[in-house]
């Protein structure tokens, strides 16, 4: 089997993976770099994700790309639109010629000796199998499991003769239009679903065990419109509207996370004022304190507009049973239903299931923890991108981008091979780094697969931009943790290698091949 060899591997064709490459290419544009995609098409989570509604839950200013203005002046965007956002991303920056589709990742190994990374590859559409080196390895596949999304099994639910569905595997051919639908979950798919489904289903209700704190923003920014209408240019434009919105995200968790009683008061209140008088509240006053989990946006309203439509109502209780016709609450009321919705959550699964390991030691990666909450201890040469739960996500990715960028051009300015940070016992928390204050399922089911927390700096994560910022942009490269060295031997059939854009493939910007024994 041939090997083919690379200075950067990118596992992850979305958000993360397009922005892991725009930086090292902006940097080091002689580097061969490639990107394994697992997928047919540029996107992740948005190509993934078919549900009716699909938009995001950021700002797109905050949530596009540092490098690429989001020009359109909705604050928020549907799913199909980011795809196709993400791609353009990806073919002005020449990183989509590099992707190869269709290629799962299986296992990584580093090897000290020749200081690469051996990649074992499956191509789904043939089950052949392709192997890689590489200099250096960035997984950025987020943390979702993308094969199976978390479904808890209900009581009775095999009794039920309508059809159930899980929105990340939305069928293509599901027709809705005059069906009693009922949504389970009160995030931000089923706060989505709600209003998308209920213009042509005969009544939708969101079914919820608790209730989840709600934020409506106008569907179109003010000040966007302004800078357009007097024609700033589009850079400027998105540069004061993004810097603006990450003040405000940033200022806005503050507040909350200092003083929840009052934000809640203010959150509730906005609640009232947008779902009129007879709303009845105990259907959006949660128990527990704001940004304990994830503020839900409303785009104009959307949502409470179908309520007081009498399109679609909140119902908030247990389930007892399902039946042939729906579902008997704990309350003894009965929902009718021809579909029924699990938006229940998603499961989390690290690098997409990739087993690591060094030297052929196998990694466990949840008793890691990060440096500068991009690198894992102990393991050479990688970046595992993480972003934001308390913001958009791509700042986060970004940031982390902008960091490999500037090791990599470190590591060939300096002739390093390996780069490894080290932690000691006393800088590990009990804690995941999703981090012990939010406390959302997918959270919590996260602590079984995720890194630890740091207890101190570099190894804290903080999800604070500001703070993030001047670690990985404005730091110094070279610091006591990270340790550069040599490798050990050199690679079979070419030069030695250096984890960085130098050598032969430098040259070219493309893979050379070699024999693997």
């Amino acid at each position: 089997m041939e090997q083919q060899h690379v200075d950067v591997l990118v596992i992850g064709a979305g958000i993360s993976g397009i922005s892991a490459a725009s930086h090292v290419l902006r940097d080091e544009p002689g580097a061969s770099l490639v990107v394994l995609e697992r997928r047919a098409r540029v996107g992740g989570t948005w190509d993934l994700f078919q549900y009716p509604g699909i938009r995001s839950d950021s700002d797109m200013p905050t949530f596009g790309f540092g490098f690429r203005p989001w020009r359109d002046a909705r604050i928020l965007a549907d799913g199909a639109q980011i795809r196709q956002y993400v791609e353009d991303a990806a073919a002005d920056r020449g990183v989509l010629e590099r992707i190869r589709f269709g290629r799962r990742a299986l296992s990584a190994d580093f090897s000290h000796e020749t200081g690469r990374w051996n990649v074992e590859v499956e191509d789904e559409a043939t089950g052949e199998r392709e192997s890689y080196s590489a200099g250096y390895l960035t997984g950025a596949t987020g943390y979702y499991d993308y094969d199976r999304p978390y479904r808890p099994r209900f009581p009775g639910e095999e009794d039920f003769q309508g059809t159930l569905v899980h929105p990340q595997h939305w069928p293509k051919d599901l027709d809705h239009k005059n069906k009693r639908v009922v949504v389970i979950g009160s995030g931000a798919t089923a706060i989505t679903l709600l209003p998308a489904l209920a213009d042509e289903a005969a009544h939708v209700t969101m079914l919820q065990r608790s209730p989840t704190y709600v934020l409506t923003l106008p569907k179109v920014d003010p000040l966007t419109s302004v800078l357009q209408k007097v024609h700033a240019p589009a850079r400027l434009t998105y540069k004061v509207v993004r810097a603006r919105n990450i003040a405000l995200q940033r200022g806005s968790y503050a507040f909350c996370r200092r003083y929840p009683g009052l934000a809640r008061k203010a959150l509730l209140g906005l609640v009232r004022a947008q779902a009129g008088k007879g709303v009845d509240m105990r259907h959006f006053s949660p128990h527990y304190k704001p940004w304990d989990q994830r503020l839900c946006v409303v785009p104009g309203g959307d949502l409470f507009k179908v309520l007081k439509s009498g399109k679609a109502a909140v119902a908030t209780d247990h389930i007892d049973t399902f039946t042939a016709d729906g579902i008997r609450l704990k309350s003894g009321e009965e929902l009718k239903a021809d579909i029924v919705v699990t938006a229940t959550g998603l499961s989390v699964r690290l690098m997409g299931g990739m087993e690591l390991s060094v030297d052929g030691r196998p990694v466990d990666v949840k008793n890691r923890v990060l440096y500068k909450a991009v690198m894992l201890e102990g393991v050479p040469n990688m970046s595992l991108v993480i972003g934001y739960t308390n913001a958009s996500w791509t700042l986060k990715a970004d940031l982390a981008a902008d960091y490999t960028a500037r090791l990599l051009a470190h590591m060939r300015r300096n002739g390093h091979d390996i780069a490894t940070p080290v932690a000691s016992d006393g800088d590990r928390s009990e804690f995941s780094v999703m981090g012990e204050a939010l406390t959302s399922g997918y959270i919590a089911r996260a602590n079984e697969v995720m890194p630890r927390q740091g207890t101190r700096d570099p190894w804290r994560l903080w999800n604070n931009y500001y703070r993030d910022r001047a670690m990985l942009q404005d730091a110094p490269i070279k610091d006591g943790p990270l340790r550069f060295e040599k490798a050990t031997g050199t690679a079979t059939g070419t030069t030695a290698a250096s984890g960085t854009a130098t050598g032969a493939t430098a040259a070219t910007g493309t893979p050379e091949t070699t024999r693997a024994a």
